[in-house]
């Protein structure tokens, strides 16, 4: 049988957009106020955000123009292949839209919740398939992965060179640590450098779509910055995250290492010793800063900037800020790092067209 196109699909994703814009019911607010005690990261707030994002993301135009311009054609149950999903648990939701490319190829997910995430998820897609009930074919759940035909699976560097050996036998996407960075040119607006505020600060800086790191012109001034990001000091009250400022503020202290404080947020050059355990895999120092911590590099010029990033583009999943680079690597808006669309896909990898070729 051929494939086919469904627009029944489209709509059910859209009902579901929707729903998640809309003032939540009760189950779904519940579950926003209590996902905090599975996972201290998950606060209302920030858990908030991410089922918004989501909806933000399905509305009905993205949708229709993702369906046209992949041309998706979705699969039959006879040419389905079961693909193995194993979500990562760093931010609320983070492996949605992994889960939706699969739904809307026609494959079948079968899905490896993160222990710290694991009501969210089923909550939403028992929505879409209220919204479409063919979609709960589609979906199945397992504590451990078999009788797949292709995987992808989020974890660390690390976890996933043992991805790497046990799923070599089948199609697969492997997704490793990645940061993202922002360019300062030093002609930033306050609003700008606001709005850099939510790139660096949304989910506490856990995604991989966080700014982690700053390119800075020679000899740039940090005073706007701190004044620009200063209603983000909240985040200090959090726990989990004020205790690693305290540590890393200790650390750099106890060693006399140079650095800035605003009483939130540690900013140290990339290239000091204490960034030597950060090196990335492109030997690369200081591209993903610890927790609380921002680090930032100075460059000369633009062309000299384009030459270095092209050289861990491997290592970065995108770059906000107004200046653009001709490298391969997704570049947007300052304060729109954690606002993917829906052909935004991580690591540059078409996980559509990847789907489709099973």
């Amino acid at each position: 049988m051929e494939a086919t196109f469904a627009p029944q699909i489209q709509q059910a994703f859209t009902q579901l957009g929707q729903y998640l814009r809309s003032s939540h019911d009760n189950e779904l607010k519940d579950l926003i106020q209590s996902a905090k005690h599975y996972n201290a990261w998950f606060t209302p707030a920030q858990t908030e955000k991410a089922v918004r994002g989501i909806g933000i993301m399905l509305n009905e135009k993205d949708i229709a123009s993702w369906f046209e311009t992949e041309r998706i054609n979705r699969k039959t149950p006879q040419t389905a292949t079961t693909v193995g999903l194993v979500l990562a648990g760093n931010i609320p939701l983070v492996g949605f839209h992994d889960i939706l490319c699969v739904l809307a190829s026609g494959n079948t997910a079968l899905i490896k919740l993160s222990s710290q995430d694991q009501h969210l998820t089923p909550f939403l897609l028992n929505k879409l398939t209220g919204f479409e009930p063919s979609l709960a074919l589609q979906i199945r759940y397992t504590e451990r992965l078999h009788d797949f035909g292709a995987v992808i699976a989020t974890g660390s560097n690390n976890t996933s060179r043992y991805f790497e050996h046990y799923f070599k036998k089948v199609p697969h996407i492997i997704r490793r640590n990645r940061n993202s960075i922002a360019v300062l040119s030093g002609d930033e607006t306050s609003e700008d450098l606001k709005n850099l505020g939510n790139d660096i600060f949304d989910y506490f800086g856990l995604g991989c779509r966080n700014v982690s790191k700053l390119y800075v012109p020679r000899g740039y001034v940090f005073n706007k910055f701190f004044e620009a990001i200063e209603p983000f000091n909240d985040v200090i009250n959090h726990h989990k995250y004020n205790n690693n400022y305290d540590y890393n503020k200790s650390i750099y202290l106890v060693n006399r290492e140079p650095h800035l404080d605003n009483g939130f947020l540690l900013v140290r050059r990339a290239d000091s010793p204490a960034t030597e355990e950060n090196t990335d895999s492109a030997g690369n120092s200081g591209l993903s800063s610890p927790l609380a911590t921002l680090y930032y590099e100075e460059y000369q010029d633009i062309e000299s900037l384009k030459e270095k990033l092209e050289n861990i583009s491997g290592e970065i999943q995108c770059i906000a800020g107004r200046v653009r680079l001709p490298i391969p690597v997704q570049q947007v808006n300052f304060g729109e790092t954690q606002s993917p669309r829906l052909w935004d896909y991580a690591d540059g990898i078409n996980t559509m067209q990847f789907l489709l070729s099973l």
